[in-house]
């Protein structure tokens, strides 16, 4: 599901509640929704850019697992969605990249849980980063260890590095530990200061404002605008 697409449908469904008298907390809703599980979609990337530069057509693209998820790419905060373990595809520009990730696994608990207790190991590792030159077109995905067991993942993860490898299986980057003051400029690719600050004052859509919004709010924002929504 593409951005256009959500679009499309968001505008359809603004004349519905028109027309209907639907509660416009129940839109905000089906458009959160909409904005954020459509990324789910197997053929949906995710960019990674601000603007709309001329080699965005020739971008590469990295996929990745449920078990990682992307932090910041190349000092550009990516969206945190509903659900952690989305496999997703990112678009990257092509050239020299960062990216920041977070790498997570899930473990059932045995035996008795008690009552407000989570029934489930969470394994999570340090923040690692990648830096790689990506190529127009190219095809990269995550390669790393991944445990049997909850036990071998926690000791996996002080070690823990995983590397990038393109689509002929050649390793570009492994990853280390993140170190935020080694951090790539946020704008590698620059962008005409018409379209980046014109266009979001003055054409800016109702979804893109959303879409901001969201990326910048707490998590307990998020937690009551949800809450909001759908009461």
């Amino acid at each position: 599901m593409s951005i256009c697409h959500v679009n499309r449908v968001f505008k359809s469904m603004l004349k519905g509640w028109h027309e209907h008298g639907v509660s416009l907390r129940v839109g905000l809703a089906a458009l959160l929704a909409l904005s954020l599980l459509g990324c789910a979609s197997s053929a949906s990337v995710v960019e990674t850019w601000d603007g709309n530069p001329a080699a965005a057509e020739r971008a590469a693209t990295l996929k990745t697992p449920g078990e990682i998820r992307l932090v910041r790419v190349n000092g550009r905060n990516m969206t945190n969605f509903l659900m952690d373990d989305l496999a997703l595809d990112y678009a990257l520009l092509p050239g020299e990249n960062e990216v920041v990730f977070v790498y997570k696994t899930i473990w059932a608990k045995t035996g008795v849980v008690k009552n407000g207790e989570s029934k489930v190991h969470v394994i999570e590792s340090e923040p690692q980063v990648a830096r790689f030159e990506a190529a127009a077109g190219e095809t990269y995905r995550f390669e790393f260890d991944r445990p049997e067991t909850r036990q071998e993942a926690e000791r996996m993860m002080p070690q823990f590095s995983a590397s990038v490898v393109s689509s002929s299986g050649q390793s570009v980057a492994s990853s280390s530990v993140w170190d935020p003051a080694e951090e790539v400029a946020a704008s590698r690719t620059p962008i005409p200061e018409s379209q980046s600050v014109g266009a979001s004052a003055n054409g800016a859509n109702a979804l893109d404002q959303l879409k901001a919004v969201w990326e910048t709010a707490s998590d307990e924002d998020k937690k009551a605008f949800l809450r909001w929504a759908f009461e």
